[in-house]
């Protein structure tokens, strides 16, 4: 009778090195990737802490002149002047219920001089995106309050603004040096989203600070979850047969 011989099958481990290379280069991105998005919601959440603390304090009157922008962020503001509706302009890309449209952003110029502060005034619908709409502006001396909201200063914009015979301006993003630059007189770095119960304004739900904070915690996973997938096809494609 024939004795089979069992044949042990071994392996090695042999990476190859361009392939290992390429995968330590692609795992270490996909993990930048993930600690960028996580550091994104962390940030919105610290930001979100801020914005509910200055919701509990009483507005403050509008400063002549910003020294530290971040001591004013989402700070609850008030003033008492008039709107300039020669330097008005309306942001591009507002989405409102699913509908495009506008938000009327107003220079506001306080009584007694001094710098004056742009007015989120809220947004409106699109309308016909050949003819710019003209949004009415109080014309006498009122009142306002809202909470200061600082742009973000690093964007991306694929047009320059365009601008009409009175002003009225589209733009993509909202540059407050920029703007500073086009207008005659000294501009707060901030601007004010006017409260919903303070007349001459438009649809004004203004967004929280945390708002999306899952989907950056959930693509953060996400990116882990590819480079951990990578690491493991980069171990199991360079186990090799040994030579016979």
């Amino acid at each position: 009778m024939a004795i089979r011989k069992k044949h042990n099958v071994n392996f090695e481990f042999r990476p190859q090195l361009i392939p290992t290379l390429a995968a330590i280069v692609a795992i270490a991105v996909m993990v930048k990737l993930g600690f960028w998005q996580y550091n994104k919601a962390q940030q919105k959440l610290t930001l979100q802490a801020a914005y509910v603390a200055r919701l509990h304090e009483p507005p403050v009157a509008l400063p002549a002149k910003v020294t530290d922008i971040e001591a004013w962020r989402y700070r609850h503001v008030t003033a008492s002047g008039h709107y300039d509706p020669r330097y008005q302009i309306l942001l591009d890309n507002q989405v409102e219920n699913e509908s495009a449209g506008y938000h009327v952003i107003t220079p506001f110029m306080p009584d007694g001089g001094g710098a004056v502060v742009l007015v989120d005034r809220g947004w409106i619908p699109m309308g016909d995106r050949a003819h710019l709409p003209i949004p009415s502006v109080p014309t006498e001396t009122i009142q306002i309050t809202g909470a200061a909201w600082v742009p973000p200063s690093k964007f991306f914009e694929l047009a320059t603004p365009l601008q009409s015979q009175d002003w009225t301006a589209l733009w993509q993003n909202l540059d407050i040096k920029r703007y500073a630059a086009s207008v005659p007189f000294p501009v707060l770095p901030f601007v004010v989203r006017l409260d919903s119960n303070v007349e001459g304004g438009f649809v004004r739900n203004w967004p929280q600070p945390a708002e999306r904070v899952e989907t950056n915690i959930g693509y953060a996973w996400q990116w882990w979850g590819f480079a951990f997938t990578l690491a493991c096809i980069w171990v199991y494609v360079n186990f090799r047969r040994k030579p016979a």
